[in-house]
């Protein structure tokens, strides 16, 4: 099996260099490349066509996110992954919701680098702090959600507040939050941001509807 490629969009050499080094050392995984510019990674990206592109945020956010739709948009069969100093819950939510598979802080060690880009380079959705799709899809649980909970968990996909999801469904907000309990306590995850990371899996990729649109 072929290594998991992983290309760098990041300004600083030398964490490029402790990249570089980092992947050395694994064999499922090689280093692809870097550009210092996000501006410069959508010709680099479609060119080199890496597993994984891990996306330093010194210019932003939303040319971040303008890339990974970019990329989307050709068919580029690459994965997007943030790497961040921090992040607020609101725009990880809003970054799942546009593509990124995977958020990993630049305080991390760096085996949890190389975990997540593991994770996202084998199709799945990384972040820090919530459990893998692989195990909580082992819990008999999940599979007890309601269609009521479904829809739910769709629409808070949508970024729909719970007041708006009452109006969308004619029930009340504190029907909503009864359901929101219901559903951590059998997925066993802890906010909604845990819930967008794992939307596909809770609710089925049909029903799944992602809002694809960036403001900036």
């Amino acid at each position: 099996m072929r290594p998991i490629s992983v290309f760098a969009c990041e300004s600083q050499p030398i964490t490029v260099e402790g990249l570089e080094k980092a992947l050395t050392e694994c064999d499922d995984l090689e280093f692809a490349g870097s550009v210092s510019k996000v501006s410069e990674a959508f010709e680099a990206l479609s060119r080199v066509r890496p597993d994984v592109a891990l996306i330093d945020l010194s210019s932003g956010l939303a040319p971040a996110l303008r890339l990974v739709g970019n990329l989307k948009t050709v068919a580029v069969p690459c994965q997007a992954v943030l790497w961040v100093v921090d992040l607020p819950e609101m725009d990880a939510f809003r970054a799942l919701q546009m593509g990124v598979r995977g958020i990993v802080k630049k305080t991390l060690p760096s085996a949890k680098l190389i975990e997540c880009l593991r994770e996202v380079g084998a199709g799945k959705v990384w972040m820090e702090g919530t459990p893998q799709a692989t195990e909580f899809l082992q819990r008999k649980e999940v599979s007890r959600l309601t269609p009521r909970e479904r829809q739910i968990v769709s629409l808070i996909c949508r970024g729909m507040k719970n007041k708006q999801i009452a109006e969308n469904l004619r029930i009340t907000p504190g029907t909503v939050k009864v359901h929101l309990m219901h559903i951590f306590e059998k997925t066993g995850l802890k906010d909604r941001l845990a819930l967008a990371v794992h939307a596909r899996e809770l609710v089925g990729s049909a029903d799944w509807q992602p809002k694809e649109s960036v403001t900036t």
